[in-house]
């Protein structure tokens, strides 16, 4: 009989320690002893196709030539380009990080879910042929592809590729590039250059220019101003666009979870390399509504009453104050 007893004991002790450790919380957090999730599961941020999956895909060789023009679109469309000649020598990956895969290095997770999509810029919907245009033009300060043609086609079905798990109009974590809070002051150009020279020079180069591969076509490092740089209407000519991505991407070796450089020092130098010349692209149909610009846009007339400079280099608090009490006031 004791000996029944003991057994009892020890199954009811080890069926109220099962249900302590093993019941969701009010919170509804699992216990230590709940089954591990998968690393599906564990990751909050969007993870690419596995790039060997393509070949098993019906249109695997245009997807691939895709991959190959965004990865080294210099050697296929740059001025020494084997296809055309239609762009300034960066690739298309120097803005969208690794072939567009990388969690905040403006990948493309989000393209093909999001698109067409109507855009305050142009005022108009948008296709991604469009898109991919608008960044020959200003990123890569070139001249628009064929929509018809099989390169664009190509990058077409690999950014649709990409994005093949998204479902429709979400925008998964990690899409795009990081917002920097805003600073309390301007951001400084004189502050950036003292950062560019300690932490971005060495592989940019003093006046700006890159380095070239050894095929002296492709850049190793691609140029931050000057005449093969972006123009000044690229998305990274903004400051908050530039302050994120290199608070997430640079210099080399930087992430969105170990970052290099603070935030300060992102905005400072987002506003010296973009106070630095280089091309520029007629942009008086940008924005037909003004008062859809983003708060840094750079270029006049503004809605809000704030200069241009104020624009470029903030401080940006205010005016996204006066804008919010602009939307309060017409909701009232």
């Amino acid at each position: 009989m004791k000996l029944f007893q003991i057994i009892l004991v020890a199954l009811l002790l080890v069926t109220v320690t099962l249900t302590v450790f093993d019941v969701p919380t009010s919170e509804g957090n699992l216990s230590t002893l709940a089954e591990p999730k998968s690393a599906e599961e564990k990751s909050e941020f969007w993870i690419a196709p596995d790039h060997s999956m393509i070949s098993q895909e019906v249109n695997a060789e245009l997807i691939e030539y895709g991959y190959e023009l965004i990865k080294n679109t210099a050697s296929y469309l740059g001025p020494k380009g084997s296809v055309m000649a239609i762009s300034n020598g960066m690739n298309c990956q120097n803005c969208h990080l690794d072939a567009g895969t990388k969690v905040w290095g403006n990948n493309y997770s989000a393209v093909a879910s999001t698109y067409p999509k109507f855009r305050e810029r142009s005022g108009a919907y948008e296709t991604i042929p469009k898109r991919i245009n608008d960044c020959f033009e200003r990123s890569l300060n070139g001249k628009a592809l064929d929509t018809n043609s099989r390169e664009m086609n190509a990058m077409v079905s690999y950014i649709k590729w990409l994005g093949k798990d998204v479902q429709k109009n979400e925008v998964p974590n990690g899409s795009g590039i990081i917002q920097v809070p805003f600073l309390d002051r301007a951001a400084s150009p004189e502050k950036g250059e003292v950062v560019y020279q300690a932490k971005c020079e060495s592989c940019h180069q003093k006046d700006g220019a890159g380095v070239f591969n050894a095929d002296n076509k492709t850049y190793a490092f691609p140029p931050l101003w000057g005449e093969h740089s972006y123009n000044s209407a690229a998305g990274l000519y903004r400051l908050s666009r530039f302050a994120g991505y290199v608070k997430a991407n640079m210099p080399l070796g930087a992430s969105h979870d170990a970052p290099i450089l603070s935030d300060e020092e992102a905005w400072d130098l987002a506003a010296f390399v973009n106070s630095k010349p280089r091309p520029s692209k007629d942009i008086s149909k940008d924005w037909p509504n003004i008062s859809g610009k983003p708060i840094d846009h750079p270029f006049g007339p503004f809605a809000d009453g704030f200069s241009e400079a104020q624009h470029k280099y903030g401080p940006f608090k205010p005016i996204k104050e006066k804008r919010q009490a602009l939307k309060n006031k017409k909701k009232a």
